[in-house]
C-alpha cells in the first residue's frame, strides 16, 4: 500500500533520528472541551513535537460570511508556522488522537498556503503508543524560522463556485462530507437550518477508514469514490464548516483524484445568504 499525504508510525520515528529537519505538530482537539488539545499535549506527546492549538490558530472568528470556522489570513499563519519552526525546506507530520478531521485540517492548510511536505501520521498518537515508540511530557521548541506563504487557489471553492456547481452550469461534483441525517436535512446540531446544498452527493468523511480507524489503501478509496466522478473532473468538498471535509479532501487525493477543492465555508457559509436554495430528503 503506497500513500501519497498519509505515513506510518514507523516513516516517523525513523526520520526522527535522520537529520533532515522535521516538525512533527500535536492537534489534538475535542469540540467539546477547548483546553483537551493543550492538556493531551501536556500529559504526553511525540518527542519533538509542537502544540498547535487548532481554533486559536487555525480559525478566525466567525463573521457575516465565510462560515463558523474561516481560514486565518496569509499573513497571520505566516506567523503561526514560522513560530513552529516550519519553513519551506521542512518536513512537517501532523496528528491527532486517531484519524479524524483536526490532523487533515493543518494538512490541507498547509498545502493551500505552499507547504509541500506535510503528512499525515496514520492512527495519530494512538497507533505510536500502540507500537511502543515513546512519548514524553517535556514541551518542545524550535527555532523559528520564515514561513512564506504561496496561496494555492486552485484549492479553494468560494461560494460562486459552488452555485455554478450546483445549478449544473460546470461539470464539478459536490460531495457532502457530513453524516446521513444531516445530509438529509433530519437534523442540524451545530446550524440552525437543516439541509444540503442541492445536487450534492453524500460521502460521510469517517467512511474513508476501516473498522480499526486506520485509513482505507488507495484502491479502496478509489472504488469508493467511484461514483462520485472521473479522475480529471473537478470535485467540490464541503461539510458544516469546512473542518470535516478535510479527511475527504485527503482521501480523494489519496485515491487518485487531483482537481480536489474545499468549501471552506461550508454548509454554515452557504446558509449565511438568503438566496441560496437548499434540498432535503433523498434526490
Amino acid at each position: 500500500m503506497s500513500f501519497k499525504n498519509i505515513v506510518d508510525a514507523e516513516w516517523v520515528r525513523s526520520r526522527q533520528s535522520a537529520s533532515e529537519q522535521l516538525v512533527i505538530a500535536d492537534v489534538r482537539f475535542s469540540p467539546k472541551d477547548a483546553q483537551y488539545g493543550r492538556n493531551a499535549y501536556d500529559k504526553g506527546h511525540l518527542p519533538g513535537a509542537v502544540f498547535v492549538d487548532f481554533k486559536a490558530d487555525l480559525t478566525d472568528p466567525a463573521r457575516e460570511h465565510g462560515g463558523r470556522s474561516p481560514l486565518p489570513s496569509p499573513e497571520r499563519l505566516a506567523g503561526v508556522f514560522g513560530g513552529l519552526g516550519i519553513d519551506q525546506s521542512t518536513t512537517v507530520v501532523v496528528y491527532e488522537d486517531g484519524n479524524g478531521p483536526a490532523a487533515s485540517r493543518l494538512w490541507w492548510i498547509l498545502k493551500y498556503f505552499g507547504h509541500d511536505n506535510v503528512y499525515v501520521l496514520d492512527g495519530g498518537y494512538s497507533a505510536w503508543t500502540a507500537v511502543g515508540f515513546p512519548v514524553t511530557d517535556e514541551p518542545s521548541a524550535l527555532e523559528r524560522r520564515t514561513f512564506v506563504p504561496a496561496v494555492r487557489p486552485e484549492l479553494l471553492a468560494e461560494v460562486a463556485d459552488v452555485r455554478a456547481a450546483s445549478e449544473r452550469r460546470v461539470t464539478s461534483a459536490l460531495v457532502d462530507s457530513r453524516d446521513a441525517n444531516q445530509y438529509l436535512g433530519l437534523e442540524a446540531p451545530f446550524d440552525p437550518i437543516a439541509g444540503r446544498i442541492p445536487g450534492a452527493v453524500n460521502y460521510f468523511w469517517k467512511d474513508a477508514l476501516n473498522e480499526d480507524g486506520s485509513w482505507k489503501s488507495p484502491e479502496q478509496l478509489r472504488e469508493r469514490f467511484g461514483g462520485v466522478a472521473s479522475a480529471s473532473d473537478e470535485i467540490i468538498v464541503y461539510c458544516n464548516s469546512g473542518i470535516s471535509a478535510t479527511p475527504n479532501v485527503l482521501a480523494l487525493q489519496e485515491a487518485g483524484f487531483t482537481r480536489v477543492k474545499l468549501y471552506a465555508g461550508s454548509w454554515s457559509d452557504w446558509i449565511s445568504y438568503e438566496e441560496n436554495p437548499i434540498a432535503t430528503g433523498e434526490e
